[in-house]
């Protein structure tokens, strides 16, 4: 009865006649705007009448269930692609190292070809903040297609180093266009119940796009392959032409009708589409009348609401590029050569991907039913056994057997569960309605910053410290990682957007800490 109360007063104070949102200057909203919220509103039913969502209800119909999968396998297409260009190195350096041509390359040029796509990311990304708030989610993702066709068709008829080199940072460029829209897309356009899983899809269909290519790789040349890789982007672009754009930033934007478009094809039913877009809304109202939303940028970002979960992405965004998740795929066949064993090096790298892919497919089932903490820790746990058996291994002598691909077997399926899968439903899920969209660019800025630098500083250090150092490295950030998620990662199964808002408005900074004094009703 209470929460019916609160929905109903705050339906009638932004319908009060004469009554305008007030903000932080003691101006009125422009007049455009407020008359079009008026109009939204006063052409939708009270939501008073509607029950509020409770956790293990049905949230959509079928038909809502069916839509928002069918739109997330455009996505998919789209994610797939973006693996090609990250396994692509694994299959291209060993064939350019005994290619009879002016393409045969050096380790020096190996290890530009395969972190140069890492150091092009960042400006993607940097740039996909300002770009998905401009002209939305889905297009965004629509012209993150282009460059990334270019930059194949740059790198299949490179006939010099430096034409395969730029097309490596083409793609790496729209890897980084794509990376923050692709998560924060499919956070707002999926209910709480499914939320985990959609989600963590893209990243099942980035590890079938890193096999694909390793697939590949085994039986075509490397041109042959950076030809074939243009494939998905093009059918990406015309699926997403189908695709609805987000209902989060069509509210955000004023354009109220047509985020109840979007959200009544999202759910399936116009009473629960209603309801959830009217409690987007208000809360927009709410942040209008404390004045929020006319704050810039970086001051919202310090404010402790925001840079709480901000701090943590991007920590466990360093500590899980430390743990080595993205190297062991730029240099799969290079590391399983090193560490030894009576496994051929293709076999293992290929069999790496298959892991990969197996295991981000449990995960994304496991999300249904198991909490984010669990899957996280459990990964942490095991990635950092894994790498710390694997280095006592060869710091005693040269790996032989099948122990040593057996552990990097079990550490990427480890690394998978969690690490790899988790970054990037964080990004979906903790960040805040209002700067999702531009942290989310930033955060993948600076994620691809560090990969790039580590990626190719990678050769050195394994020459400097040997490869029982390598994975000690590896190892030591995945203890490290486990223990700071484990003292800071709030659990946020089954929470609508609302909710882990809420949450992190609350003073607690450890989650042991907030279970015990806050109400963990509402997280």
């Amino acid at each position: 009865m209470r929460d019916t109360k609160k929905r109903d007063g705050a339906h009638e104070v932004m319908l009060a006649k004469g009554k305008k949102p007030q903000v932080a200057n003691k101006e009125a909203q422009s007049a455009e705007e407020y008359e079009a919220l008026q109009s939204f509103l006063r052409s939708i039913s009270s939501t008073a009448t509607l029950p509020p969502y409770v956790k293990g209800e049905t949230y959509s119909s079928v038909r809502g269930v069916f839509n928002q999968c069918l739109i997330t396998c455009a996505v998919l297409i789209l994610a797939a692609g973006a693996g090609h260009p990250i396994g692509f190195s694994a299959v291209a350096l060993p064939q350019l190292r005994t290619e009879n041509s002016s393409m045969r390359i050096d380790d020096e040029m190996g290890s530009w070809i395969a972190s140069i796509h890492s150091a092009a990311t960042p400006l993607g990304s940097m740039l996909s903040g300002p770009i998905m708030e401009a002209i939305g989610r889905r297009k965004t993702l629509q012209a993150s297609t282009l460059p990334l066709i270019v930059g194949w068709i740059l790198i299949g008829t490179a006939s010099h180093h430096a034409l395969l080199l730029l097309g490596r940072i083409v793609c790496g460029f729209a890897v980084g266009i794509l990376a923050a829209p692709s998560q924060v897309y499919l956070g707002e356009i999926s209910e709480p119940r499914l939320r985990g899983l959609l989600i963590g899809t893209p990243f099942v269909a980035y590890s079938l796009g890193v096999l694909y290519v390793y697939a590949l790789g085994g039986a075509l040349t490397w041109r042959s392959v950076a030809h074939l890789s243009i494939v998905l982007p093009a059918l990406a672009f015309a699926a997403l032409c189908f695709s609805p754009e987000s209902p989060t930033w069509l509210a955000r934007q004023g354009r109220f009708h047509d985020a109840m478009a979007a959200m009544s094809r999202l759910r399936g039913d116009s009473d629960t589409a209603q309801r959830e877009l009217h409690e987007l809304i208000s809360a927009r109202e709410k942040e209008k009348a404390r004045g929020e939303e006319s704050v810039r940028f970086l001051a919202t970002v310090l404010r402790p609401p925001v840079l709480k979960p901000l701090l943590l992405i991007n920590a466990f965004n360093m500590l899980q590029i430390l743990s080595g998740s993205y190297v062991v795929i730029f240099y799969a066949v290079d590391i399983v050569k090193d560490a030894g064993g009576s496994l051929s090096p293709h076999m293992a790298a290929n069999a790496s991907a298959c892991v990969r892919l197996a295991v981000t497919v449990i995960a994304c089932v496991l999300l249904l039913r198991v909490t984010r903490r669990f899957l996280v820790l459990l990964s942490g746990i095991g990635t950092a056994v894994c790498t710390l058996a694997l280095a006592f291994l060869l710091s005693q002598g040269p790996g032989t057997g099948v122990t040593p691909p057996a552990l990097i077997l079990g550490y990427v399926a480890f690394n998978t569960l969690g690490f790899f899968l988790l970054p990037g439903l964080m990004i979906g899920e903790l960040l805040p309605t209002k700067v999702r969209g531009l942290c989310g660019g930033y955060i993948f800025c600076l994620f691809n910053a560090v990969l790039f630098g580590f990626t190719k500083l990678y050769p050195i250090m394994k020459n400097s410290i040997g490869m029982a150092g390598v994975f000690g490295l590896f190892g030591a950030a995945a203890s490290l990682a486990t223990i700071v998620l484990f003292l800071l990662l709030p659990e946020t199964k089954g929470k609508s957007l609302i909710q882990i808002e809420q949450y992190y408005q609350k003073p607690n900074i450890l989650w042991v800490t907030r279970k015990r004094t806050a109400d963990t009703q509402n997280v």
